[in-house]
């Protein structure tokens, strides 16, 4: 799958995964050495995650269940916790930086694609 900004019309990651089952989002990217550009998670649902046992930062988008982006968290380092976004659909990850290299921001819409 792919995840594409649509507001900015730019690529955020073009290998998505999609974890939408108990046992995909409780492994999320544990147990995972890198996160490369283009890769990304799409943990549905969910309104937090937690970086305990994470050995990298990452950014992240809550999304809403249309795709609008409600909350970012850039570089979020590993052991720490997202904030709670109550109205949030799924959190998509992404490696570090993405967000900002791709403009994406509170208010964006975020599509996913085959």
């Amino acid at each position: 799958m792919k995840a594409f900004n649509k507001t900015r019309n730019v690529l955020i990651a073009d290998r998505l995964e999609w974890a939408g089952t108990s046992e995909t989002r409780k492994k999320g990217l544990l147990g995972r050495a890198s996160f490369e550009r283009g890769e990304g998670i799409y943990i549905v649902p969910t309104q937090w995650i937690h970086m305990i046992g994470m050995k990298f930062p990452i950014d992240v988008a809550f999304l809403d269940d249309k795709g609008k982006v409600l909350a970012t968290h850039h570089r979020l380092k590993p052991n720490r916790f997202s904030k709670l976004v109550l109205r949030a659909d799924g959190a998509l990850e992404l490696p570090e930086g993405t967000l900002a290299e791709t403009g994406t921001a509170q208010g964006d819409v975020v599509v996913f694609e085959d």
